[in-house]
């Protein structure tokens, strides 16, 4: 089997388990993000992500990290859903939060698509990766020609949008890849989502002031939410999809076909005042399966209780 045949399979394998995408790239030192992520670090555009500043090099070469790393392979993962929360008032979700957590339907995915290598390809070892590790996920899937990276930092595909997750496996095999077709910036003139930003977090250079940033206040954020910040969140306890419901590239967004993101009934029926009086154990019973865990209790208090006093300002 030659190397096109081997992509080919792997790639017709990849779709099968459900990834609407999937690229390939050889393995190397991301010379032509170093000065760009030094630059967002040094401007302390990372806010309190403190890990963003660790293992520089790692995120710039997987072969530090993956011993006898050759072969990136990225996959895309369709999140967006149609359904929304009935309550309108209520406070909202990402979508991405709706569902199980992504990180573990996805690694399974992958690791099932490295055992479908080690038994139909070629005996290896992998590492597959789910935002996890210091991958700059985004620029390989972007040399791996699934997307371009849009005006509010998202990768853009042109054929789903930006309602995906990125996941990659490494792998040792060295396969003989064609450079991916780079795919042209389509954004063009446009700044939908510069200017749909309520806390303007979209910065010139394609990359995001973490601290203005509605997801990073309401899910990375240790602290008390600034003050000064009161009136701008639109309503949103955890993450924020503005700057993507307004992108134009996501009009025929298609709804995702995996089960484990389909939302509990329960949460999208929550009421306004429902969501104000939600105790622990609740909490645990929406979200133990769910991204919003990360945030944890007490911080999505937290975040209820400021977009409260949001209402209060508008």
């Amino acid at each position: 089997m030659d190397s096109n045949e081997t992509i080919d399979k792997i790639r017709q394998k990849a779709l099968a388990l459900g990834f609407c995408e999937c690229g390939f790239a050889k393995v190397r030192m991301l010379v032509e993000e170093q000065a760009h992520l030094e630059r967002w670090l040094l401007e302390g555009n990372h806010g309190e992500m403190e890990y963003m500043a660790r293992n520089f090099y790692k995120r710039l070469d997987p072969r530090l990290m993956v011993e006898n790393a050759k072969t990136m392979i990225v996959v895309l993962q369709n999140y967006f859903t149609q359904k929304k929360q009935t309550d309108a008032c209520a406070p909202v979700l990402s979508k991405y939060a709706f569902g199980a957590d992504y990180h573990l339907v996805m690694k399974k995915k992958l690791f099932r698509l490295l055992e479908f290598i080690q038994k139909e390809i070629s005996p290896c070892t992998g590492s597959a990766f789910v935002d996890s590790a210091p991958v700059l996920e985004r620029a390989w899937a972007r040399i791996a020609g699934l997307g371009w990276t849009g005006r509010n930092s998202n990768l853009i595909s042109p054929l789903h949008g930006s309602f995906f997750f990125i996941g990659e496996l490494v792998i040792d095999i060295d396969l003989q890849i064609n450079a991916a077709t780079s795919i042209f910036d389509r954004c063009g003139k446009c700044r939908r989502c510069v200017d749909a930003c309520p806390t303007q977090a979209i910065l010139p250079n394609r990359t995001i002031d973490a601290e203005k940033c509605i997801s990073y206040q309401t899910i990375e954020h240790k602290g008390d939410i600034d003050e000064a910040r009161q009136g701008k969140f639109e309503n949103r306890v955890f993450g924020c999809d503005i700057c993507q419901d307004v992108c134009p590239w996501n009009r025929r967004a298609q709804s995702h076909n995996e089960p484990q993101f389909e939302p509990q009934r329960q949460l999208m029926v929550m009421t306004k005042k429902e969501w104000q009086e939600m105790d622990e154990e609740q909490f645990n019973r929406l979200f133990g399966n769910s991204s919003v865990k990360r945030t944890g209790f007490e911080r999505l208090k937290r975040n209820l209780k400021f977009i409260a006093g949001d209402a209060i300002t508008r």
